[in-house]
């Protein structure tokens, strides 16, 4: 199962660094100077820095540094939400600006400035909330020896501290203009700091107004698409037919020397390993980069890869999968192989998904820029320790001298944990010696995305005589996008102690329902892994291995004669290391059902209803999630999704307009993997290049979604992604109940449903 350790950040003196991001006199801070407030902040000598986490100037505003990527989920606002709970601060007077890449701003609890696995509220509640409790009880005891009353006896609400008795008061601005809070906490008096209890919250489980929206809107948020820098020029970057391999044998640019403002061509040199066969046209203007890129003459040598397909991507995961001695494994409980021995009937099925791309509605981007020694990187990235370091590989200097400034994201999803787009830029700034912006074009953008990659699961499981699920084997196989990163860290031993594995291509596999024979395992196809270099698509795996999962559950009910809903709920028993776990998924798939009338009365002829339930992220930090999805089916095979109901357990509730919309956002990116998406590989290259081809889902066919919010002041979980892995299972199953086909591939379209249907 996995675990969360902190991930070393590789520098050694980081003085230098450390004094070039904090200071605001050398201009080198984030800039963000449009922030409302921002920059008075940052200016301001006087301010009052109770924690790494924030500061308060001395007119009172509060500005929270967010350590998380903000990609739309307001995760800037939600750090800011929990600060200013125990704070006591008023909203109003609060601020956000996004972190450096200072190691000081590593997370608290991975050790690493990472965005993703829907672990950015559940992971850092405890650290905000204490970071906020330790300025107002800072604040307290300065407003105490200032007013000459008790600390106890003072009241702090809405960024003032009053005193009852007396009727004194100071606001927080008062408090740090008179220079008399001074107090710091150790970590261990952090840890004992009593915080408040649900009860008491003022501002936690209120949707309060979310701080960037404003500039979001007023256009003076920069994205890194925005970022403009003196002397700066322009690279278009030229990519290869094939995904990965591809080698540059000679490249021709006398036509592109004629372009007007034309620099340089630049083939990238990249020890990383992240790209392969990229040529960078530089000019002074994006229009010329761009004309210049596409007079370029590049003879190629595709490499390895070039003939290669989705479907001998597929073959060769059937015949690794078919391997006794392939994976290894990632649950091994009981012994599978005695009770098929005895079970009275066993199923076998075989579940497929396709390569999917992120496709976020701003391309990859990033500007490079050279100070001296430094090495500045502009741009909005999910995983900033480590495209720190591979910017320093690539730029071939220490990692310590490279700073890098984050933006906002137009879009993440996963695409932006990795850091291809400043390769590009850092080789080209190096080359030319003036600052380079990249942006991809929305081809390079999906050719060359670190995409899920196509996943083949078999899945065999055994009844009892009554009609009792006694045994599951799970094997699934795939590219491995964690294990590409190269961190050890974040892999995971297997239970067969053959060696780390990649978790997060079999989490979900491990579920709550209780089993008593279960193994599941994990194997990496090598050739998919080099031809298609993949990445953490928004969900991971619980969005292929929940498709399997709960599909097979379903045709488990139906083969033993029970109704699909129950079956799952008494497999929910709640026994062993499923207690706790099991009970909340349960009540959470009732909470489904009951909102969604599930089971209430005989729905039309051609229509149905199927369910799923999940555990998504992993297992050790699991959020409960279940479906209902209601759909209707014509003998075209054409599927109408005409309602999900989807209900989610997320323990404390932050913000519950966001937590909404975040399930309904993840409910129809679910809907749209499940039955639009597909990318498909032909002769080593993606061969979908734009939204023409590649086709997610369009308003028109967007379902009416109801969602149940279940808050229970248990610790947050998070919502971004878990919403995402139940659409699927559930809409396989609706179709099943309301024409009989049974769908094993996704996505799910017409043809393969009248296929089905005729079988």
């Amino acid at each position: 199962m996995n675990s969360h350790v902190k991930i070393a950040s590789g520098a050694a003196d980081l003085s230098r660094r450390s004094f070039l991001v904090g200071s605001a006199a050398t201009g080198l801070v984030l800039g963000y100077a449009a922030v409302p407030g921002l920059d008075r902040a940052l200016a301001a000598p006087s301010n009052f820095e109770p924690s790494t986490w924030y500061s308060i100037a001395p007119d009172g505003i509060v500005t929270v540094t967010c350590g998380k990527a903000d990609m739309g989920q307001h995760i800037a606002s939600t750090m800011a939400q929990m600060v200013a709970e125990e704070l006591g601060a008023n909203w109003k007077d609060m601020r956000v600006q996004l972190a450096s890449n200072d190691p000081k701003f590593n997370d608290p609890v991975l050790g690493a400035q990472i965005t993703g696995g829907s672990w950015s509220t559940m992971m850092n509640f405890d650290a905000m909330s204490r970071a906020g409790a330790a300025g107002r009880i800072a604040l307290t005891e300065a407003a105490a020896s200032v007013m000459g009353v008790p600390a106890a006896e003072l009241v702090v609400r809405d960024s003032v501290i009053s005193h009852p008795k007396s009727k004194k008061s100071m606001s927080f601005a008062d408090i740090v203009k008179s220079g008399k809070a001074t107090k710091t906490f150790t970590p261990d008096e952090l840890k004992a700091i009593k915080l408040k209890t649900p009860d008491q919250y003022t501002l936690i489980g209120v949707s309060v107004p979310q701080l960037d929206i404003p500039s979001k809107t007023n256009g003076t948020a920069k994205y890194g698409i925005d970022v403009m820098l003196p002397g700066m020029v322009y690279g278009r970057v030229v990519t290869p037919p094939v995904r990965f391999g591809a080698t540059v044998k000679s490249v021709d640019d006398s036509a592109a020397k004629k372009v007007p403002g034309f620099i340089k061509t630049v083939v990238l040199d990249d020890k990383t390993g992240s790209t392969s066969g990229w040529v960078v046209a530089v000019a002074s203007t994006y229009a010329g980069a761009k004309k210049a890129a596409d007079a370029l003459k590049i003879a190629y040598d595709n490499g390895p890869n070039a003939k290669l397909s989705s479907e001998s991507l597929l073959s060769e995961a059937k015949r690794l999968q078919a391997l006794d001695d392939s994976g290894q494994f990632f649950v091994k409980d009981g012994d599978t192989a005695a009770a098929f021995g005895t079970a009275a009937k066993v199923m076998e099925a075989e579940y497929t998904t396709n390569i999917n791309i992120h496709a976020p509605l701003e391309p990859m981007n990033a500007v490079a820029e050279f100070k001296g020694d430094i090495l500045h990187i502009y741009s909005g990235n999910q995983f900033a320790t480590r495209t720190g370091q591979i910017a320093a590989a690539v730029a071939g200097i220490d990692p310590k001298y490279v700073v890098m400034h984050q933006m906002w994201l137009g879009g993440g999803f996963g695409r932006r944990l990795d850091a291809d787009m400043m390769i590009p830029a850092v080789q080209a700034a190096k080359a030319v010696g003036k600052p380079v912006k990249i942006i991809y074009s929305r081809e390079n953008d999906m050719t060359m995305d670190y995409s899920r990659p196509l996943t083949y699961q078999k899945v065999k499981a055994g009844l009892d005589a009554d009609g009792k699920l006694i045994a599951l084997n799970h094997d699934v196989v795939s590219a491995w996008p964690t294990a590409r990163w190269g961190i050890p860290d974040f892999l995971t031993p297997s239970v067969d102690k053959k060696g780390p594995l990649d978790s997060f291509t079999v989490n979900g596999a491990d579920f709550f329902y209780t089993v008593p024979n279960h193994q599941v395992r994990a194997i990496k196809n090598e050739m998919a892994h080099n031809a298609t270099p993949s990445g953490q698509l928004r969900s991971v795996a619980p969005g292929w291995t929940f498709w399997a999962v709960e599909s097979m559950i379903d045709e488990l009910a139906h083969a033993s004669g029970k109704d699909p809903a129950l079956f799952r709920i008494e497999l929910l028993d709640g026994k062993g290391k499923n207690d706790g776990g099991a009970q909340r998924l349960r009540n959470t798939l009732l909470a489904a059902m009951g909102l969604a009338g599930y089971g209430t009365g005989k729905l039309p002829e051609g229509e149905g209803m199927g369910v799923a339930c999940v555990s998504s992220q992993e297992r050790a930090s699991a959020s409960w999630t279940a479906c209902v999805a209601h759909v209707a089916v014509a003998p075209s095979g054409e599927v109408k999704v005409k309602k999900l109901t989807v209900a989610t357990d997320v323990g404390m509730q932050v913000h519950p307009d966001n937590i909404r919309a975040q399930v309904e956002g993840a409910a129809l990116w679910g809907l749209s993997l499940a039955m639009y998406e597909k990318a498909t590989l032909k002769d080593g290259g993606i061969e979908q290049t734009n939204f023409d081809t590649y086709t997610p889902l369009r308003m028109s066919q967007m379902p009416e979604v109801a969602v149940n919010v279940i808050a229970n002041g248990d610790k947050p979980t998070g919502v971004g992604e878990p919403a995402v892995t139940v659409i699927a299972p559930a809409l396989g199953n609706a179709i099943f109940n309301a024409c009989g086909a049974r769908l094993r591939a996704l996505p799910i379209t017409a043809d393969a449903v009248r296929a089905a249907m005729k079988a």
